[in-house]
């Protein structure tokens, strides 16, 4: 099976109730890139690639759309297969792995439906069906953000994200003893995440004036050299997000004991293929880890859920999507809902989710 055409399309994604806040951005809505895999037997396959904005990664749709149009010429005649796709993706641009992303998971939504199994078969087997979600409480004012923790406590998240950063770190510290008191006694696991925004001084402050606060601290600072300065001087567990753009540097992240856990993300690090292998690392050291994307649709939703669904349950820290921040779904009958705080991945070959015919509109390119 080889690839016959590929069209590429953009499609708006506003923020429900936006904007939605993080140290170093504001979103009010995003553009999602999707790319359609045509191969020769008539079977089609869908990604999708979804930068949080310009400034969270290095990466925006202009971006993607640019990268997947200089790769696509050079696709047409590839096999359908994960490993010979990769090659010839690096062979056609060097980086560019959120853009790569898309067509790994269109790839294997191809290749699912071809052999008639689910994506989740594809990457060695599901060992859950309904998998833990976390929400992602964006950066506000003390109490509000305490309001909110208690309100997704009450809707079942087993796990709550609190944004921090790009403000004085007396209103962090404050943020983050309201949230515990708002969570304490309930079971409900919580993350600190700071996406880059503190120094290692600020970093190291939070976390000691928050010592009774059981949270792991998620990429406070902007570089590796930051967190190997500030390791041993915190009180909490230390999760690479950003940070981690390749499945090298999770191996070396891990077999240094630089940190406790990933925040990771599947266009991150160019698709499911490298995920299946960064998944096997965590697994050999023991570490916990995310199963997410920065944002997208219910092509992003889905390949998050059926990576997750084949991690071990005691290592899987949760399957964040944003459907809960967007209106509507690209399958109406499928697209990937939170439901008390969990996911399921879609049932059905391939991904499991189809979109529906047209609303993408035209493909702003065919190959």
């Amino acid at each position: 099976m080889k690839i016959k055409s590929i069209h590429l399309y953009q499609y708006e994604l506003p923020v429900l109730n936006g904007p939605y806040r993080m140290a170093k951005a504001d979103v009010y809505s995003l553009t999602t890139t999707l790319v359609k895999l045509v191969a020769d037997n008539g079977l089609f396959g869908w990604g999708e690639t979804c930068p949080v904005g310009p400034t969270y990664a290095e990466s925006h749709p202009a971006g993607a759309l640019a990268a997947l149009s200089a790769m696509a010429p050079g696709l047409i005649g590839a096999d359908v297969l994960p490993m010979p796709l990769h090659d010839r993706m690096e062979g056609l641009l060097n980086g560019h792995s959120y853009a790569k992303a898309a067509v790994d998971i269109a790839m294997h939504d191809l290749l699912g439906k071809h052999y008639g199994v689910s994506v989740s078969d594809l990457l060695g087997g599901a060992l859950a069906e309904r998998l833990p979600s976390y929400y992602a409480v964006t950066i506000g004012a003390p109490d509000e953000v305490a309001r909110v923790a208690a309100e997704k406590r009450a809707e079942g998240y087993p796990r709550l994200q609190l944004k921090v950063g790009g403000r004085a770190i007396e209103e962090d510290i404050e943020s983050v003893s309201k949230v515990w008191e708002a969570l304490r006694g309930s079971g409900v696991r919580l993350a600190v995440d700071a996406n880059r925004s503190l120094t290692t001084r600020d970093a190291i402050r939070l976390s000691q004036a928050c010592a009774h606060v059981p949270f792991i601290l998620e990429q406070p600072c902007n570089t590796i050299e930051d967190l190997q300065a500030i390791r041993n001087q915190i009180n909490h567990g230390l999760y690479m997000d950003e940070n981690c753009t390749n499945v090298s540097t999770a191996v070396t992240a891990a077999g240094t004991g630089l940190v406790d856990g990933f925040g990771m993300k599947v266009t991150r690090l160019g698709g499911l293929h490298p995920m299946r292998a960064f998944r096997d690392i965590c697994v050999s050291r023991n570490l916990p880890h995310t199963c997410d994307d920065a944002w997208g649709g219910d092509l992003i939703a889905a390949a998050c859920a059926h990576i997750g669904a084949t991690v071990p349950p005691p290592l899987l820290d949760g399957v964040w999507i944003a459907a809960p921040m967007i209106e509507g779904h690209f399958d109406s009958k499928n697209g990937v809902n939170v439901e008390g705080g969990h996911v399921r991945p879609p049932k059905g070959v391939g991904l499991g989710i189809v979109p529906e015919e047209g609303m993408f509109g035209d493909p702003l390119a065919s190959f």
